[in-house]
């Protein structure tokens, strides 16, 4: 039998997992040993359908929206997006159980909101439309207090409110480079609009971009593990194939990377969204041992020593 050809295969790191994915997963968990099946979870509570159907299995229970959950006392869990202040509100008024997940880094992104808001200021607010984060961001507040810019061309054209002052806040999950060049626009075109006292795109999006950035050049493909709707998987995608690398592809499991697009390539890099476990990366380096003798060198830009910790009432031990 013929010898496989050797592939090098540049892993990233950081990859996978963040805190905030890593805690909304753990409380979805938490619920269901403490109060049993079903812990209900409004939308997905990470953009994974692999997390999603491994926390079904467990008793979870997805929905949409509140009013498909039945009052039967069991817990709500918030998705780690975060959501608008109407949806706690509701969940208030049928004195519903329930627990956010929303990540603390989000989080801040709202606290940002409100303060601005307290002090009169219109709000930028750049991001996606659409994404649930920004569906919570902007519910954070009245109608109208926010205008979304999703990109360089709103950032020339967007029209504030007449003699109001002026912020911007950021979506976590967003191309630094991107999001660098709208807020330049922004500061050209008003120099005295505020901005957030420490970066809103979080760690986690920071430094798989930057491992990434780091990796596309040395390789001649680009694979990342993630899903179609997860915004920080995309954007590693888009910074793979403006680092200097020829071809670049999402997968959301092994079996999904067809090897024939690999096929003559020397070299290739894999890395993984911040919402994708590390059993998919291993899926993909399993997929291409199937046809490759793999020579892996993993190239850490950054250590990651982040935890957040679980909301108060998961927190504490139950009582006997």
């Amino acid at each position: 039998m013929a010898e496989k050809p050797t592939l090098k295969v540049l892993l990233a790191g950081p990859r996978g997992f963040c805190a905030g994915v890593d805690r909304a997963i753990k409380i979805v968990e938490e619920a269901l040993k403490r109060y049993g099946a079903p812990v209900y979870v409004r939308h997905e509570i990470v953009h994974n359908r692999f997390v999603v159907e491994s926390l079904e299995k467990l008793g979870a229970v997805f929905v949409e929206e509140l009013d498909e959950i039945p009052d039967d006392g069991q817990p709500v869990v918030f998705s780690a997006h975060g959501v608008p202040k109407s949806i706690p509100a509701e969940a208030e008024r049928r004195r519903m159980f329930f627990l956010d997940a929303t990540c603390p880094l989000v989080s801040k992104v709202h606290r940002e909101a409100e303060h601005h808001f307290a002090r009169d200021r219109h709000i930028f607010l750049i991001g996606h439309a659409g994404h649930p984060e920004v569906i919570g961001t902007m519910g954070q507040l009245p109608q109208g207090a926010i205008t979304l810019v999703e990109d360089e061309d709103q950032a020339r054209s967007v029209v504030p409110p007449p003699g109001k002052a002026l912020s911007f806040i950021t979506q976590t999950t967003l191309s630094v480079d991107d999001t660098a060049g709208i807020v330049n626009i922004l500061r050209h075109r008003f120099p005295e609009i505020a901005a957030p006292a420490k970066e809103d795109i979080c760690y986690a999006t920071t430094n798989r971009q930057a491992a990434v950035k780091e990796i596309a050049p040395r390789v001649q493909m680009m694979i990342v593990v993630g899903a179609p709707n997860s915004s920080n998987s995309l954007r590693l995608v888009e910074v793979a194939s403006r680092s200097g690398c020829e071809k670049a592809v999402m997968v959301q499991r092994g079996r999904e990377l067809d090897l024939d697009l690999v096929n003559g390539y020397a070299s290739v890099g894999v890395t993984a969204g911040a919402s994708a476990p590390e059993l998919l990366v291993e899926e993909v380096l399993a997929r291409l041992r199937e046809r490759f003798a793999l020579d892996i060198e993993e190239v850490v830009v950054a250590e990651e020593k982040v935890i957040f910790k679980l909301p108060a009432a998961l927190a504490a031990t139950p009582a006997a």
